[in-house]
């Protein structure tokens, strides 16, 4: 099983998006929202360079937006 998690906003759509997949495809996923948790924000910077979310780790592979047929080719759903 991956791991997988999500840095997000609420307000964003493809954030929605990437968790509704997640959700229809039976993937566990941590979500985090960097709008209201700073050290979070601050570990997203860190590790994608970028304040655009939503930002997506599978495993070690980052994912910047949310990239369906990516997804699914890394999680090996047909």
């Amino acid at each position: 099983m991956k791991n997988v998690t999500i840095y997000s906003t609420p307000t964003c759509h493809f954030c929605h998006a990437a968790k509704e997949f997640f959700k229809k495809n039976s993937v566990a996923f941590t979500d985090y929202d960097v709008s209201t948790d700073k050290a979070k924000r601050t570990e997203m910077l860190e590790k994608s360079g970028q304040m655009g979310v939503p930002v997506i780790f599978v495993d070690n592979e980052m994912i910047t937006g949310f990239d369906e047929s990516r997804l699914k080719q890394m999680l090996g759903i047909a």
